[in-house]
């Protein structure tokens, strides 16, 4: 697979979860790499279609508004997903602010 991502990841692993913007879904998922731009995520099998998604992530001390860019599903069929980070709406750091806590 052709690389895409412009920053390199490091290592980063930590339990986490993903809202998704549009339903208010919450996904539990892995972090298994992250960069200033974007983040490696290893979800489980009975995760939704997320691809083009606006999702939050919630990772430990890492908060992230991110579009979902790239889904590959896995032999065991979970998934690993790659998102790119945007910036911050008034809406979104209003939800922040009023549901995680």
């Amino acid at each position: 697979m052709e690389e895409r991502r412009k920053i390199n990841r490091v290592e980063y692993s930590a339990k986490s979860v993903i809202v998704v913007c549009d339903t208010q879904e919450k996904i539990f998922v892995d972090v298994e790499n992250v960069s200033p731009l974007g983040m490696g995520i290893h979800a489980p099998a009975d995760s939704p279609e997320l691809i083009g998604k606006d999702i939050i992530i919630v990772a430990e001390s890492l908060i992230m508004y991110a579009l979902v860019n790239r889904v590959e599903k896995l032999e065991d069929g979970s998934f690993i997903i790659g998102i790119e980070g945007k910036k911050f709406t008034g809406d979104v750091l209003e939800y922040l602010f009023e549901h995680i806590g």
